[in-house]
């Protein structure tokens, strides 16, 4: 494999990668909902929001880091789904302006609109941002309506922009295919398995556990149907495939089952991720343990990541057109030049120090969180 093919295989693994971290963080989101339904007093619906908000942050940061890589790394896709599936992505993006708007005054002295409406900021955020989030997430598997004509950079008349959406709604038509939807509720549905499991190991007292027994199931039952309708449609759609000796793009039956069975690396760690969360999902059920969120939060991070390597790995168009095949994107034809990706591959080399960093940055607000609660009068 030449050093740019390597190079940009590496870079969809960090795209895939990011993506995985910000699936997991969405348990903040998750616990947004649940608000009302663990948190049936006020002492409890203070301490479960005062959890989530050492960490509503890094959600956000990882939200901004995944942009701004997929922005650097394959900028045709940042132009073509971020500049055409306009509505979605601005959609997306004013729910989690809200989440802050709702964190930062719910709980002012003498706010105009009432705790209980920044409460449903919240709520509104940790619903729609997730179910967004999930069906943006579905299109690089159903595709999107745009034709990329890169001649038009150089136009002096008329539009010289290179992706042009065809649809009218903007990215709205995703909301349409079941298969976003399912991918958008199994995303919501495990945010609030996640944040349960993370209730257990941090903010967990006997009524809190006791009422969130119903809630977990619930949520379990639903992230299971709804992620099983999204992984068996996807495996047995068509996918996009990339021909490099024909140079052209042919539509393929059982494209992402293919993947699976040339890729074994793989699909064997999605299916190890997958087992991780139903294991977490089964000792939070049963015995509500406090390690359930390591187990999930792994299997989260393990499944997203292997799913989008699925997605683009093995010649696959990661974002297939549904207007013209030959505009679908690969991530040969939409990344960066290879000094670009050669540069950033440098400066990727402290990712590990910013994994690190959020995990001291998640140890400090925990024992901050818990120091605050040991100091109220909040009766176990």
């Amino acid at each position: 494999m030449e050093i740019y093919s390597l190079l940009q295989h590496y870079w969809w693994f960090i795209i895939s990668l990011l993506t995985g971290i910000l699936v997991f963080m969405l348990f903040v989101q998750g616990g947004q909902t649940l608000i009302y339904s663990i948190g049936k007093e006020q002492p409890e619906r203070d301490r479960i929001l005062g959890a989530l908000g050492h960490k509503w942050e890094i959600t956000f940061t990882t939200l901004v880091t995944f942009g701004g890589a997929f922005f650097a790394s394959f900028p045709l896709f940042y132009s073509t789904s971020f500049g055409g599936a306009f509505y979605v992505w601005m959609l997306i993006l004013l729910v989690f302006v809200i989440q802050a708007v709702g964190y930062e005054f719910r709980k002012k002295p003498s706010n105009l609109l009432g705790e209980r409406t920044y409460d449903f900021f919240l709520f509104l955020n940790g619903f729609l941002g997730t179910l967004l989030l999930g069906c943006a997430v579905g299109t690089m598997f159903t595709g999107g309506e745009f034709v990329v004509n890169r001649n038009n950079i150089v136009n002096t008349v008329g539009q010289n922009v290179i992706s042009v959406w065809q649809n009218p709604l903007l990215g709205l038509e995703a909301l349409f295919d079941y298969r976003n939807v399912a991918l958008g509720l199994a995303v919501f549905f495990l945010s609030r398995v996640l944040a349960i499991h993370y209730f257990f190991n941090s903010v967990s007292t006997k009524k809190i556990r006791a009422k969130a027994k119903r809630p977990l199931l619930i949520s379990s039952i639903g992230f299971v149907v709804s992620f099983l309708t999204f992984l068996i449609s996807i495996l047995f759609s068509s996918g996009v495939t990339y021909d490099p000796l024909l140079e052209t793009f042919l539509r393929e039956d059982f494209k992402y089952f293919i993947n699976m069975l040339e890729l074994p690396i793989v699909s064997s760690l999605l299916i190890v991720g997958v087992v991780a969360v139903l294991y977490a999902i089964f000792i939070g059920l049963t015995k509500r343990s406090d390690n359930a969120i390591w187990f999930s939060g792994a299997g989260t991070i393990v499944t997203v990541t292997m799913l989008l390597l699925l997605a683009g790995y093995n010649n696959t168009a990661y974002y297939p057109s549904l207007s013209d095949i030959n505009s679908s994107l690969t991530i040969s034809n939409s990344s960066s030049s290879e000094f670009t990706l050669t540069v950033m591959s440098c400066v990727s080399l402290i990712i590990p120090v910013v994994i690190w960093y959020i995990w001291y940055a998640w140890k400090k607000m925990g024992r901050y969180n818990n120091k605050s609660s040991d100091q109220s009068n909040y009766k176990k």
